[in-house]
């Protein structure tokens, strides 16, 4: 008799779980086809979901760092996804070190993919970005496409972007992941404008640079106007990348510099001492140390410590005005030959 009760009081615990496991994998098979749903409202294109403010909303990621909201609120409306970056995928349009322009291509590709694969949970107070694109902060999206090497660390302005993002980024230099496997840049150039663009001022066009070490932007003003398709390089005045590394090697040395840098890899240390030979300052890592990391970078200087800095070609770009990616014919540097 006790062990028919046993098995009867395991029985109604065997059933009671399985009723609780349904709960979560019918709320996933609603969801599944809510999406199903929508791609086909939406003419098939594919469909992700992510929680916007907290509502779980149906988007299409043209790329892997921007969507367009199908189900949701505002509807049909475009989102800029704030403090990182991903290559841009209209073509083959990116190259530094070692990398190719479609081997890059590849990487923004991988990126949109990354995205639309997950479920992501982004927030927004409604602020729109200079394209109208309502500006978002996803964290969860940002440090994973981060942390792979499908996408960097990036503020619009001169402050480093968030500190979780940046971490991400160092950690995936470390590993040589993504779009680090071939070279590190000081700066990777992430736009470019020309001069006779429309509303173009004289003085007032630039192309952006983000700085692969805490992500801050520097602008390069110029006055050029770049033809369709022209390879553009950004031509930074640094140190070559292996006496930089020498250089660190070297400071780690210095009982008085050491404690500045500790914890911090040699690579992350060169490229800062690049980022203060191009634009002189450094790079916002050094924590309670940063003013000192900086007079010693002065006083560097003033010895002659970076004189073998030279011209070097750094993150190049191919231009194409912002309208024309996306017309029919296709410019012949954006198609895959």
């Amino acid at each position: 008799m006790r062990c028919t009760q046993r098995r009867s009081q395991q029985r109604i615990k065997r059933l009671a779980w399985l009723g609780l496991a349904c709960v979560p994998l019918a709320a996933l098979a609603l969801s599944a086809i809510s999406l199903s749903a929508n791609q086909a409202e939406a003419g098939a294109q594919p469909l992700s979901l992510v929680f916007l403010n907290n509502v779980p909303s149906a988007v299409s990621f043209n790329d892997g760092d921007s969507f367009k909201i199908i189900r949701g609120s505002p509807k049909g409306t475009n989102a800029r996804l704030a403090g990182f970056n991903t290559l841009e995928s209209h073509g083959p349009v990116h190259q530094w070190g070692d990398w190719t322009f479609k081997e890059l291509y590849v990487n923004a590709k991988t990126a949109t993919l990354n995205a639309r694969r997950g479920v992501w949970h982004c927030s927004s107070d409604m602020d729109t970005d200079s394209y109208g694109r309502i500006l978002w902060i996803c964290p969860d999206l940002a440090e994973d496409q981060v942390r792979k090497g499908l996408a960097h660390a990036m503020s619009v302005t001169e402050e480093p972007a968030p500190p979780r993002i940046v971490a991400a980024m160092h950690e995936a230099i470390l590993a040589r992941r993504g779009m680090w496997a071939k070279g590190v840049p000081t700066y990777v150039m992430t736009s470019i404008h020309s001069a006779d663009e429309a509303g173009a001022r004289p003085g007032r066009t630039s192309n952006r640079l983000v700085n692969t070490v805490d992500g801050h932007s520097k602008k390069w003003v110029h006055n050029i106007a770049f033809k369709e398709c022209e390879v553009v390089c950004h031509q930074a005045v640094e140190l070559p990348q292996k006496d930089a590394l020498a250089l660190a090697s070297q400071l780690r040395q210095d009982p008085e510099i050491a404690p500045m840098i500790s914890g911090i890899p040699d690579i992350l240390v060169a490229l800062s001492i690049n980022t203060f030979v191009q634009h002189g300052l450094a790079p916002k890592i050094f924590g309670a140390h940063q003013e000192k990391f900086t007079a010693t970078l002065e006083t560097l200087k003033a010895e002659g410590r970076f004189n073998a800095a030279r011209k070097i070609q750094a993150s190049c770009g191919i231009h194409v005005e912002f309208q024309r990616r996306y017309m029919r014919p296709k410019p012949a540097c954006l198609t895959w030959n």
